[in-house]
């Protein structure tokens, strides 16, 4: 006959549910803080890959440039073209010295990245609320929209001659063709960002009871930075670009002396070797700008949005 259980063997069965319960808590709970010590890992990891200089995107445009100065040398050295008209790489950063010891590379330099950032922050300044107005307010938009879309198509350069009849050989002639070439590109680019808004964005702003400054400000204007910084980078481009035109063509009277005017400087002396440096210092500062300016910020805003690859939200 089966012995009848003691009370010792009832209180273990009784217990046997708790205990191999307890034994799984105490499992699932050891598994959780391996995953979660994983995941600190591997926060630890991305952050310290952040801030980990990558030396390839230093390197390899170096490189690069290495590659185009040997491959312009290499072409001089053939002798299809005469040394005065074609000069090597060699002649050119003589030149350089030679305007640097002459205080020219200085001053051209100088003048022309004040005409530039000057007009740049002025023509954000006037783009920023016109775009956001033209964007919120759907008559105005119908109404200027293609006047503003036409003004970024227009060479910069037309509006040299008008200029230097308006406001004579002064920086006033710079600076209106700076602004005619700015301020439409920025202009576009803030609707464009406006445009790509989600409609919920909008609805949460009513529903707050946000005002309209406060939706312009607030709501619409943060979440249209990516499309605004696209138009910020290209209303750089424009502005700088029409600097030089400016400076080429409008030269004498109280303008002074800038990059623009060091290259038209090399063409009436026939000198090659001015016509190249000036080249090169022109698309020198457009490089640095972007590499500087604008791709640190538009890199910072695309990994706070969790758009970057290998960024967290």
């Amino acid at each position: 006959m089966p012995s009848n259980p003691t009370p010792i063997e009832d209180r273990q069965r009784a217990d046997a549910p708790h205990i191999h319960a307890a034994l799984t808590r105490t499992s699932t709970g050891k598994e959780d803080l391996r995953q979660l010590e994983s995941g600190l890992d591997s926060l630890q990891s991305d952050a310290a890959g952040r801030h980990r200089i990558d030396w390839s995107r230093a390197l390899l445009p170096v490189a690069a440039l290495a590659v185009l100065v040997l491959i312009w040398q290499f072409y001089v050295s053939l002798g299809f073209k005469r040394r005065d008209q074609v000069p090597g790489p060699l002649d050119v950063l003589g030149q350089l010295g030679t305007l640097w010891g002459d205080a020219k590379l200085q001053e051209a330099m100088w003048t022309s990245l004040e005409r530039g950032l000057v007009g740049f922050l002025i023509s954000v300044a006037i783009a920023t609320p016109v775009g956001l107005l033209l964007s919120q307010v759907a008559p105005l938009r119908r109404a200027f929209g293609p006047l503003i879309s036409g003004l970024q198509v227009l060479p910069s350069v037309a509006w040299v001659p008008a200029a230097i009849i308006w406001f004579g050989l002064t920086d006033a002639t710079v600076y209106f063709v700076v602004f005619m070439g700015a301020i439409p590109s920025i202009i576009n680019g803030l609707i464009s960002g406006v445009d790509q808004i989600p409609p919920q964005y909008r609805r949460v702003g009513t529903v707050l009871g946000a005002s309209r400054l406060q939706m312009a400000l607030q709501i619409i204007l943060p979440a249209a930075l990516p499309g605004y910084l696209g138009g910020l980078k290209q209303g750089w481009a424009f502005s700088w670009r029409s600097l030089m035109a400016a400076e080429i063509i409008a030269v004498g009277g109280t303008i002074g002396f800038g990059l623009g005017s060091l290259l038209d400087q090399g063409r009436d002396l026939s000198d090659m070797t001015i016509v190249m440096a000036a080249i090169l210092l022109i698309l020198g500062v457009g490089i640095l700008i972007e590499l500087l300016v604008f791709g640190p910020i538009e890199k910072r805003l695309l990994r706070r949005r969790g758009l970057l690859a290998g960024s967290t939200r």
